[in-house]
């Protein structure tokens, strides 16, 4: 490499270099423990919801009013993916995702523009909408719950003592958010019974508008004398259920007691809203965020330090229980990845030691924690936290990042056996190697390129991989060019002699053997060609029986047990199912803790978690088991029981994913003209799965209807007696579901006062078809003798995805599948089916197949980069376009290796594995870079080409054994990792394969290339193979 020796140069300036090599130490050590701390990498969730309701208005005309109307103005939205939404009775949901590859940084602007189209055309919705209401913070993760379990106390009570810690935790070390849940807003019912308030000749209008003026709250004006203003107050408001009891209507000239006409209830929202238990006992959660960036690990001792206090403050009753324990899964994750770590630094010591010798192996050991400094340096710099993916980044880096080093220090000690002293052997050691180094650095690096550049959610949560790996290979090319020189001018020895003559009894046996094996391949280069080229087309065939998936189940102990009734159960009916469930779980010995969720699921404890949205008929237990073997155990008993528990209720019992969330692993999306239709090709659908035998617990996101009363309303004689459409809907929604006639003011809470019928008129049918209507004129009319009541099956609720109604057949894989082979099973009936589509429908797989396609195409869309930025370097390098063939033409050759491994281990091909099959690449071009320059090199020297390649691919042996050796054993502490081991396998296999083709393939391939013939040394050199570089001592 012309130019700046960088060896040189810090040898002759090694005072200044020791002082930086001490400085990045201390530098790095205050970086590490600088790091934040965080169970997942940050990824940005592209997905917006927008809300509106329209209260009495059918799904079908909430659909036509509003979904549609919105969902044609949120098309034009820059970025969009796909819009899906829901619509019930009087609500329509729908949720705006956005392109994978939308930069992060421009969701806030996007978010921006949804608001504004939508508040565009809000003018041209239907008059009495409520809304629209936004929410884009899907993001947030409550990584710590805590749940206040109350005992002798009232849920109102409760909330008071909740309002006080959740300000006491908003308080705390690096705490973002807090938010409540589960928790029931206080209520005053006022109860009455139409047909008393008919025969005491009372308008419920007028009943409830003089309550109504009495309570409420207008400005009285203010007195402004010369000295100061003194405010006016009207007394009059209600404080208590006490004030209201005493309220006195004067009514058509009469005085009535309000409890003469009705009865006051205080209570919660009825029906109520989402519940929350832990351990079985109702409760009011806390869920408390981390800032980004922060140190989980200092984010949860300082909680907990609050959480005791609080624990002190509040009386006997009141308990705070830890629900959900993010940092304490953080712990236990770094420490089980330091001790791999630590693991694998053993091992790359080891080889270091025992191939190179003590004093060259020191030197390979004091380049390491350099490395590891700067790392944690640029990690700093880049805010790369401690997460899943940079600590295994880390480990899998420690396994590449001695391979200069170990280069650099082996040809300082081969030049030194030959007589240099070790200043002159460093400075040629830089010349000799840096520059191929610093390609095979390159190369490596690019090999991971599409996994740093993937526009897709997964490309964002494995980024860091690719920047830690990218930083230590740098890092080490630049500490094995500056610092390693310097150690080992003050660690080897001023001359070493070495121990392996020719024809010596010591020489190594392994060297012996690859010479011969490596003259075998040469001699017989056509048929090592050939049965390499069928080794590769084997492992092609063979890759058909690894089992694929898109990324494993998550090693933590929870389980989801997810709950799903038909949309018209109420939260009554949901609450049930739960405490069914809840008895198959109590007193189980596998269980520490469970909490559950009643009228939706739970909030997002965890970043990968698919939430889900609040609805009356969803319901979903977290439970923690003891362990993984517990978690397997619970697991099948769930399944095997739930069915006959609650055989109404749909159930999916799943452990925590990893990655971008799925949720049922099996998914088809059938879209049609109508609802209607929709169901009939996924009734098809069904019953081909279910005759498959391949997939269970089939169900779809929505399918019946709803019973629903039609009140056919006979116009001529309701505008006789003074009624319309309008008046008689409002009487009814008062009547039945009640209205909300005022507020009621208490410290910080705003209590609904609510007029509605007694139970035994809101229960019944005949009460409904008796009910009360009070007119105009004081009088009332019974409902059936303005309309009838006809009972019709409605839509209950319509998914749709883009404007067209789409159904969602969702199932789990039979045991011992994985969700692709299922889907490859079920393909040819779902063609069949889905020829039969009329025009506009559609068939598509969804599910894990859907995203791993979407995330294995954002990273293919990379590759062609990749492979022109290596072609860039390697020309540079080699400058000769048969040369570059040469090494790029082992690349491929990895995934023999690879498919050998998976199938063998039996572990599945998913997306991480993919990731390492790309970066795999750049390792074997590495190596096969460096035997290429070394036969260039030595022919240069003016060695016979035959002979250069023999000289060359034996002086070479040893440094490629070691490196391929440090990186395949440094795999080993995360191949027991549910996430890096299918990696783990793929480069070590690939590797392995790919280290025997290069030191045997490629010396094969280069002299078929060149067509150079066998030629024989003369007799002095032909006796054995050369001297071989020795270690050390």
């Amino acid at each position: 490499m012309g130019g700046l020796n960088l060896s040189e140069w810090a040898i002759n300036h090694k005072t200044l270099v020791t002082f930086f090599m001490v400085l990045c130490v201390v530098a790095g050590v205050k970086s590490y423990l600088s790091l934040g701390r965080e169970e997942d990498p940050e990824f940005a969730v592209q997905t917006m919801l927008v809300q509106v309701n329209w209260p009495g208005a059918t799904t079908a005309d909430t659909i036509s009013e509003v979904t549609t109307r919105l969902e044609k103005k949120l098309r034009e939205t820059p970025d969009i993916d796909y819009i899906n939404s829901y619509t019930t009775p009087g609500q329509a949901v729908i949720y705006v995702n956005l392109l994978q590859s939308t930069p992060p940084a421009q969701i806030p602007f996007i978010w921006y523009e949804v608001r504004k189209k939508v508040h565009d055309i809000e003018y041209t919705l239907p008059q009495g909408i409520q809304g629209p209401f936004f929410n884009d913070e899907f993001g947030d993760v409550f990584g710590v719950i805590y749940g206040l379990t109350f005992d002798g106390f009232t849920l109102r009570q409760t909330r008071d003592f909740a309002e006080q810690a959740k300000v006491a935790f908003q308080n705390g070390k690096d705490v973002a958010k807090v938010t409540m849940f589960g928790q029931q807003d206080q209520t005053f019912y006022l109860s009455f019974s139409p047909q008393k308030l008919a025969a005491l000749g009372l308008n419920l209008n007028e009943v409830l508008n003089s309550i109504a003026d009495q309570n409420a709250l207008v400005p009285s004006g203010v007195v402004n004398t010369p000295g100061e203003n003194i405010l006016v107050n009207v007394t009059g408001g209600f404080l208590s259920k006490e004030n209201l009891e005493a309220v006195n209507l004067f009514i058509n000239d009469r005085f009535f007691l309000l409890t003469d006409i009705a009865t006051v209830e205080e209570g919660y929202v009825d029906p109520p809203t989402k519940m929350f238990r832990v351990n079985g006992k109702q409760a009011i959660g806390l869920g408390v965020s981390m800032k980004a960036g922060g140190d989980n690990l200092a984010f949860g001792q300082g909680l907990a330090v609050i959480a005791a206090q609080l624990e002190q403050q509040f009386p006997i009753g009141i308990d705070v229980v830890l629900v959900s324990d993010q940092p304490q899964v953080v712990k236990h994750a770094i420490a089980g990845f330091t001790d791999a770590l630590l693991e694998a630094l053993i091992i790359v010591l080891a080889v270091s030691f025992l191939s190179l010798g003590l004093r060259a192996g020191l030197v390979v050991a004091l380049s390491i924690p350099l490395v590891l400094s700067i790392v944690f340096i640029g990690m700093e710099l880049a805010h790369i936290s401690l997460q899943r993916i940079s600590l295994g980044a880390l480990i899998i880096a420690l396994g590449l990042l001695v391979d200069d080093a170990m280069i650099t220090v082996e040809m300082m000690v081969s030049k030194i056996e030959e007589g240099y002293e070790k200043a002159k052997a460093a400075t040629f050691a830089y010349v000799t190697t840096a520059f191929p180094m610093l390609t095979g650095t390159l190369v490596t690096i690019f090999g991971f390129f599409p996994i740093g550049f993937a526009q897709s959610n997964t490309g964002q949560y494995c980024f860091s991989l690719f920047a830690v790996i990218a930083i230590a290979l740098v890092s080490s090319w630049f500490v094995a060019v500056v610092f390693s020189p310097v150690i080992g001018v003050a660690v080897l020895p001023a001359k070493i002699v070495s121990q392996h003559k020719e024809g010596s009894r010591e020489y190594g046996r392994i060297t012996t053997i690859y010479k011969h094996l490596l003259l075998a391949c040469m001699r017989l280069r056509y048929l090592t060609i050939a049965v390499t080229l069928g080794l590769f087309v084997l492992a092609l065939f063979a890759q058909q029986f690894v089992q694929r998936q898109f990324f494993p189940s998550s090693d933590r102990p929870e389980l989801l047990v997810t709950i799903d009734l038909p949309a018209a159960a109420s939260i009554f009916a949901t609450e049930q199912v739960v405490n069914k469930i809840q008895t198959l779980i109590d007193g189980d010995p596998d269980i520490e803790r469970y909490s559950n969720y009643i009228g939706g699921g739970a909030i997002r404890f965890y970043l990968p978690l698919a939430v889900l949205s609040d609805n009356s008929f969803v319901g979903q237990f977290v439970i923690v088991t003891k362990g993984i073997e517990e978690r397997i155990r619970v697991k099948a008993k769930l399944q095997a029981a739930l069915a006959e528990a609650v055989p109404d209720a749909t159930t999916f019992v799943q452990d925590l994913e990893l990655g971008p969330p799925v949720g049922w692993p099996i998914q088809y999306r059938v879209t049609a003209r109508t609802p209607n239709e929709a169901r009939q090709y996924a009734d098809q659908l069904v019953k081909a799965m279910v005759d498959s035998g391949y997939a269970r617990d089939i169900n779809f996101d929505w399918r019946d209807k709803n019973k629903a009363l039609k009140i056919v309303v006979n116009q001529d004689i309701a505008r006789r007696v003074g009624l319309s459409s309008k008046t008689l809907s409002q009487a009814l929604q008062t009547v039945l579901s009640g209205t909300t006639i005022t507020q009621m003011r208490d410290s910080i809470y705003l209590i609904n006062l609510v007029a509605r019928a007694d139970a035994s008129t809101r229960a019944t049918l005949d009460g409904v078809r008796n009910l009360q209507i009070s007119l105009p004129n004081g009088k009332s009319v019974p409902l059936r003798d303005v309309a009838t009541i006809d009972y019709v099956l409605d839509e209950g609720y319509v998914g749709m995805r883009d404007g067209m109604p789409t159904m969602t057949v969702q199932a789990n894989m039979m045991s011992g599948l994985e969700a692709a082979t299922v889907y490859a099973r079920l393909r040819p009936v779902v063609e069949q089916i889905r020829a039969t589509l009329p025009p506009g429908g559609a068939l598509v797989e969804g599910g894990t197949v859907e995203k791993s396609a979407q995330s294995n195409a954002a990273l293919i869309a990379q590759v062609p980069l990749m492979l022109g930025l290596m072609l860039v370097v390697l020309m540079v390098q080699l400058q000769s376009v048969s040369r570059l063939l040469l090494v790029i033409s082992v690349a491929p050759l990895g995934l023999i290796g690879v498919v050998a491994a998976l199938l063998f281990t039996d572990t599945p091909m998913g997306f991480v594995a993919t990731l390492g099959i790309i970066a795999l690449a750049g390792m074997i071009i590495r190596n096969s870079v460096i035997l290429i320059d070394q036969i260039e090199h030595t022919r240069k020297e003016g060695e016979d080409a035959w002979q250069a390649v023999i000289e060359a691919a034996q002086h070479r042996f040893r440094p490629i054994m070691l490196t391929a050796s440090a990186a395949i054993l440094g795999m080993i502490p995360i191949m027991r990792d549910v996430f890096w081991g299918p990696m783990a396998y793929a480069i070590v296999g690939g590797l392995a394969g790919a280290t025997l083709l290069t030191l045997l393939f490629l010396p094969a391939l280069y002299v078929t290339s060149f067509r150079i013939k066998e030629t024989r040394r003369p007799e002095t050199g032909a006796e054995g193979p050369d001297p071989a570089p020795v270690p050390a001592r």
